[in-house]
């Protein structure tokens, strides 16, 4: 067997030969792969070879079947080709990250809707006097979280003062002093800024302010980072080729054409020359790449317990539970403490209104029933992170698998060298990268391309904000900390501390757990 596919390699080797050895008589094979390809008309398609004084790539001594015309739709052909295969080669990773880019955003859109619904049921169920004037606070609060997460730059501790600002000259008209059930907007103006000085929530305020910063940050740079792996991808794909990298396109998939040799395809050696050369730029992204799936696998990893927003988001209405508790008990200190700094409040009594919110009906849609195949947020990052993983290496070995897939002849077989059909490639084959190309013998490389560099930069930034090295603005969680192992469960009761409110509160939280299916249907699990 191995004898008879020697034969068959050399037979082959023979028939190109022959073609490139001035042999070539008819342009008809040449003409229908043109015709197939689409790359333009065939009326100025030469029937018979001519002299191809007038070629600037694809010139030989022999005659050709090409002309001027020919190989500029050629060199156009083959630009298209290369970013054709670079696309087809990233698509799988694209769709990748820009699935669950999209479903981790309508997953939070969910747990943010969850959790304002917990929080008015909450006014509704146990402090129904307050749930009318609670409800538009308790949703400019939540719209703040979706705000913050989604890229707005405000303050997490700005909204959360505001929240519980706001919220104080209600507990007090409704719950410290009953009587009043409707206050001047001077004397609850002088309440909400006589809120930080009395502190009649306690460390609340604190608390939340605490958690909403070590929660919402990671997932909104979560968030981020996806964002920008596509944008990496979509700039990849669409990479701009020198005049010398197309020239060495054309020379390599196309020029063959003109000496008939429509079935030939390049040497290993040779094609990753070319297309090491082609995608040097793209190279250079490689070490920034793997440093962002690992920093994102990081924080992933970190992302438990007060680092969690599911398990922030559904236990905010606790510790709004709280503080109103703490506010009901120290009432009588609080009374005073207000008369001091507002004057006696102007008793206007009126009828309170009743609840207006339906739980059943703001949770349809976020609540329905499981499946088998439900999996919490964690599970969901888990997954998505173990696929991410296997793409750590894309860039720096793309140009190696474009020609070892794609374009490149087998092993052992006759191939093109750029210039005839041989048994193998003797010049020197490069490495990858920008500085490996100063031996290129097939293409020659002038510098880094801006839109790579500006990529670079995108990528150390964002590794810099996944590692919680880079916020001015808001609190920073240290990922050498935390570790990955355990269950939700176990995770959320190891990273919480009194300062954070997760041990021992008022109204007994509980661990909530938010299923996800396939289909990004919720359950809600106590």
């Amino acid at each position: 067997m191995g004898t008879r596919s020697l034969c068959l390699g050399a037979l082959v080797l023979l028939l190109l030969a022959a073609a490139g050895a001035g042999e070539l008589r008819s342009c008809e094979d040449a003409r229908k792969v043109f015709q197939l390809r689409q790359l333009g008309p065939v009326r100025g398609f030469p029937q018979t070879p001519r002299a191809g004084v007038d070629l600037q790539v694809c010139s030989s001594k022999n005659p050709t079947c090409c002309t001027k015309k020919m190989e500029e739709r050629y060199q156009t052909a083959a630009k298209q080709d290369i970013q054709q295969v670079l696309q087809t080669s990233s698509a799988t990773l694209k769709f990748l990250i820009s699935r669950n880019a999209a479903a981790f955003q309508e997953i939070f859109e969910m747990l943010i809707k969850l959790a304002e619904n917990y929080t008015s049921t909450l006014f509704c169920n146990t402090y129904r006097n307050m749930a009318i004037d609670a409800a538009t606070h308790v949703q400019e609060f939540f719209t703040d979280v979706g705000l913050f997460i989604f890229g707005t730059d405000i303050s997490t501790e700005e909204f959360v003062n505001r929240f519980f600002d706001t919220l104080f000259p209600i507990v007090y008209s409704h719950m410290i002093n009953p009587g009043l059930t409707d206050v001047s907007l001077e004397y609850a103006e002088c309440l909400r800024m006589a809120t930080r000085e009395i502190r009649p929530f306690g460390s609340v305020p604190k608390i939340v302010t605490r958690q909403m910063g070590r929660s919402l940050l990671p997932s909104r740079t979560f968030l981020q980072a996806l964002n920008l792996g596509i944008e990496v991808i979509n700039t990849t794909d669409h990479l701009h080729f020198s005049k010398d990298c197309s020239r060495a396109l054309l020379r390599m998939q196309y020029c063959p054409h003109c000496q008939g040799l429509t079935l030939s395809k390049p040497c290993m050696g040779y094609c990753l020359n070319v297309v090491r050369g082609c995608l040097a730029n793209m190279a250079e992204v490689d070490l920034h790449w793997q440093g962002y799936i690992q920093s994102l696998e990081e924080l992933s990893s970190a992302m438990h317990g007060t680092y969690d927003i599911e398990h922030v988001l559904l236990n905010f209405h606790s510790l709004v539970n709280d503080a109103l508790i703490q506010a009901h008990i120290n009432g009588p200190e609080l009374s005073e403490q207000v008369n001091k700094i507002c004057g006696p409040p102007v008793r206007r009594p009126t009828r309170s209104p009743g609840c207006s919110f339906d739980q059943n009906k703001d949770n349809r849609g976020l609540k329905m029933v499981s499946r088998d195949s439900e999996e919490t947020l964690a599970d969901r990052r888990k997954e998505f992170i173990s696929h991410l993983r296997l793409y750590r290496a894309f860039y720096g070995g793309l140009a190696d698998q474009l020609c070892a897939n794609e374009l490149a002849a087998a092993d052992g077989l006759p191939c093109w060298n750029g210039e005839d059909i041989v048994r193998s490639y003797t010049h020197r084959v490069v490495g990858s990268g920008i500085k490996a190309q100063s031996g290129n013998p097939e293409v020659k490389v002038k510098g880094t391309d801006p839109l790579i560099s500006q990529i670079i930069d995108k990528l150390k930034h964002i590794i810099q904000l996944l590692q919680g090295k880079s916020f001015p603005k808001y609190d920073k969680w240290d990922l050498r900390q935390t570790g990955s192992g355990g269950s939700v469960d176990e995770q959320i009761s190891g990273d919480c501390d009194d300062e954070d409110g997760c041990e021992g509160s008022g109204s007994g939280e509980v661990k909530r757990v938010l299923k996800i299916t396939d289909y990004f249907i919720l359950d809600f699990v106590e």
